[in-house]
C-alpha cells in the first residue's frame, strides 16, 4: 500500500481556514489530521465536535481525529458525528482500551490507538486485532512544532515486526515533527501514514510539500 498524508490543522491558519482547506482538497493528501486537546491530558486546548462539524463542511477528505483527551469515551460519538472517520485515543488515557475500541467501532468509525514516546509498543500485543491503526507518538503531545524524537523509529519497527506475526491490517501512523528532512527514515521504518503540521503549512509552498511527501519511494524517489 502506498503511504498516507495526513496535515494537521493545527497548524493551519485560522484566519483563514477555508483557504488552507481548499489547498489540501486539492493536493494529494489523504486525510486530515484533527487534533483535540482538553487541557488536562495535554497542556493545552484546542477545539470541541462542534468547531470539528464545522471544519468538517469545508474538507472533502476523511477526517483523522486525535483525542488528546482524559476519558475519551464521554466524546467519542460527538466526534463521529462531528464527521470523524478515525478516531484515535490514548493508550494512557484509558483504563478499559478494549471496550473503548468497541465503542469507536460500534459508531462506524476507525479505531486507533495512540502512544505517547514513554510508552511501549509492547502494550498493545493482545489488542492488534481490534485496532485499525496504531499513532506513533514522535513528539510528546500537546504543542505543535516539536522536534522529532528520533527513538520513535525502532518502536515502529518493533510495532512493524508485531503486525506482521499477528497478520493484522493494523496501520502504522506517526505524529510529531514528520517532515521532509526524515519522512523517509520513518517510512523506511515502516510507517504507513505520515501527520505533518508545521512542515506542511509553514512551508513556501505547502501544497508542493505534499506532493514531495506523497512522493517519497515512489519509481526511486526520495528527498
Amino acid at each position: 500500500m502506498k503511504h498516507l498524508v495526513a496535515p494537521s490543522v493545527l497548524a493551519a491558519d485560522f484566519s483563514d481556514l477555508r483557504t488552507d482547506f481548499n489547498m489540501v482538497n486539492d493536493s494529494r493528501a489523504d486525510w486530515f489530521h484533527v487534533d483535540i486537546m482538553d487541557g488536562t491530558f495535554v497542556p493545552n486546548i484546542s477545539f470541541g465536535w462542534d468547531i470539528v462539524k464545522t471544519m468538517h463542511t469545508l474538507a472533502k477528505k476523511p477526517f483523522d481525529v486525535h483525542m488528546m483527551v482524559a476519558q475519551p469515551e464521554r466524546y467519542i460519538e460527538k466526534f463521529r458525528e462531528a464527521g470523524a472517520e478515525v478516531i484515535t485515543v490514548h493508550y494512557e488515557a484509558c483504563p478499559h482500551i478494549h471496550r473503548t475500541l468497541q465503542q469507536i467501532h460500534a459508531t462506524g468509525a476507525k479505531a486507533g490507538v495512540a502512544l505517547n514516546p514513554g510508552t511501549p509498543v509492547s502494550v498493545l500485543e493482545d489488542l492488534l486485532e481490534d485496532i485499525d491503526l496504531v499513532c506513533i507518538m514522535s513528539v510528546n503531545p500537546g504543542f505543535g512544532g516539536q522536534k522529532f524524537i528520533y527513538q520513535a523509529l525502532q518502536k515502529i519497527r518493533k510495532l512493524k515486526d508485531m503486525i506482521t506475526i499477528k497478520n493484522t491490517n493494523t496501520l502504522i501512523e506517526v505524529d510529531g515533527g514528520v517532515g521532509l528532512q526524515n519522512a523517509e527514515e520513518v517510512l523506511k521504518a515502516g510507517a504507513d501514514v505520515l501527520v505533518a503540521g508545521s512542515a506542511v503549512f509553514k512551508s513556501d509552498d505547502p501544497k508542493q510539500t505534499i506532493e514531495r511527501l506523497k512522493n517519497i519511494g515512489r519509481e526511486g524517489i526520495y528527498v
